[in-house]
Formats: C-alpha cells, sequence, structure tokens
C-alpha cells in the first residue's frame, strides 16, 4: 500500500491556515528511497504553517517521516509562500 504523501500533508496544513484554498502541496521528486514536497501558502499563513520556533512544521515533518519509514523511504518537506 503506497501513502498519498501529498494529500497526507495538506490534510495536515489546511486546518491550520485562514485562506486554505490558498494551499498547494506539490510532489518535486520522487524515487525509490526519497520524496520531496513543496508546500505553498498564501503569505499571511505562512507563520501559522511554520510555527513558533519552527514546532508545527516539525510535528508535521515527523508525521510524514513515520508514514515514509514504513515504505523505507525518506522525505523532505519544503515550506514556503507565493
Amino acid at each position: 500500500m503506497t501513502v498519498d504523501y501529498e494529500k497526507l500533508v495538506l490534510d495536515l496544513v489546511r486546518p491550520l491556515v485562514v485562506h486554505a484554498d490558498d494551499v498547494e502541496v506539490k510532489k518535486l521528486s520522487e524515487d525509490d528511497q526519497m520524496v520531496t514536497l513543496q508546500v505553498l501558502t498564501h503569505a499571511d499563513d505562512l507563520g501559522r504553517v511554520i510555527g513558533k520556533n519552527g514546532r508545527i512544521a516539525n510535528a508535521i515533518r515527523t508525521i510524514a517521516y513515520a508514514s515514509a519509514s514504513r515504505e523505507h523511504k525518506k522525505i523532505t518537506i519544503n515550506i514556503d509562500a507565493f
């Protein structure tokens, strides 16, 4: 069973932001061992997604890492605003 990492991260980020329709999660690359995702949010919501001292971003990454480790993959998540 493969995990849809884009949907997983999108479901984690959307409830955090004010402009939920502006959230985009793009898969930049994927191979047998590595998945790279980019999260794009509205500029006003960037602080909400990153959190104080990056705690929310780290929590999102931890959940994604846990799901990826079940498939013996590593995942990187880049968070940015547009």
